[in-house]
Parts: C-alpha cells; sequence; structure tokens
C-alpha cells in the first residue's frame, strides 16, 4: 500500500516538471585551455629540434662505456658463510613452551639481540624492580648494547594487566509475577 502512495507522489505533475528543467538557462561551460597539439602544429621547429642527429651528444655517448662482472658464486657462498660464523652466539635464558604459532623451537640468538619473550621478562623485571634490575645489569645479563638496553627501558613499556574483583552485592534477580 505505501508503494502505491509513493508512486503517485512521485509521479505528481512530472510532465510539467520535465519541462520546467528543460526550459531552464543551462550554465555556460569553461573555457578550454590549449592542448599539447595546439603547440606543436605552431611551433614546426620544437618538432624539428627534437628530431634532429646532435653530433657532439652523440659522440659523448659513444665515449660511454661500461664494463662490469660478477663475482663467482662460490666466493659469495663462501663469504656469507664466513660471515654466520663468525657472529656471536648466546643461548637463550627464556622461551616458550612447545611449538606456538608454528614458529621453530630456537635455541640461541646472536649477541646483542633479544627474542620476543626475553624482552618482554627484561622489561617486567625492570618495571617490577628497577633498582635492583638496572639498565647495566640487563645489558650484562642479555649481552645488549648498554645504550640500546636503556633506549629499550625508555621507549617499550610492557602491559598493565588489571583485573577488577566482584562486586560484593547480590545481583538483581527478575521474579515471575
Amino acid at each position: 500500500m505505501g508503494a502505491r502512495v509513493t508512486r503517485a507522489f512521485r509521479n505528481f505533475n512530472l510532465e510539467n516538471r520535465a519541462h520546467r528543467e528543460i526550459g531552464k538557462a543551462k550554465p555556460l561551460v569553461a573555457p578550454r585551455h590549449p592542448s599539447h597539439k595546439d603547440t606543436t602544429e605552431q611551433t614546426p621547429e620544437i618538432d624539428k629540434s627534437i628530431h634532429k642527429k646532435d653530433d657532439p651528444l652523440l659522440s659523448l655517448l659513444k665515449s660511454v662505456y661500461v664494463e662490469s662482472k660478477d663475482p663467482p658464486a662460490q666466493v659469495m657462498k663462501q663469504s656469507q658463510a664466513e660471515t654466520l660464523e663468525d657472529e656471536e652466539r648466546r643461548p637463550l635464558k627464556f622461551s616458550l613452551s612447545g611449538d606456538p604459532y608454528g614458529m621453530l623451537d630456537i635455541t640461541d640468538v646472536p649477541k646483542g639481540k633479544l627474542s620476543i619473550v626475553e624482552a618482554l621478562t627484561a622489561l617486567n623485571n625492570h618495571k617490577q624492580s628497577p633498582k635492583s634490575w638496572t639498565p647495566e645489569r640487563i645489558s650484562q645479563e642479555y649481552s645488549l648494547d648498554l645504550k640500546d638496553t636503556k633506549a629499550l627501558i625508555e621507549f617499550f613499556v610492557p602491559f598493565n594487566v588489571k583485573i577488577k574483583p566482584p562486586k560484593t552485592e547480590e545481583p538483581k534477580q527478575i521474579k515471575a509475577t
């Protein structure tokens, strides 16, 4: 029923409204800016200079010569292996039990780096007792640079988990009437 009423109002005096819209004066169109084709037609000397052969530039281009050689593949593999062997590693102090999230079980990390679990543990220890867990102690404990440890403590803060105890009042119940 509502659709019939809506259709009646929509179609009421439709023809007169259409003639009124068609009869209105149209706004003037903005003037067009000159296009790129107009500029090339006006100045053919630019077109000629673009396609003209420039002998001095061509001779300079011919004098350029680039020679490159890739190092042999074995040398690259050996240098990468040497850098991996030179890197000092330390065993993990803390790790997650099991294999969470499908990650590999990591047993050691390079010196100067932390795992996520170790970073959170160190930050939480510093937060709980900042006098005993100073930046110097954390940097010594985890083989970190003192500057990086101070930045870690300053800019990263672990989350605070606050558990609100339930209210002691008995919950109100709806009584049947």
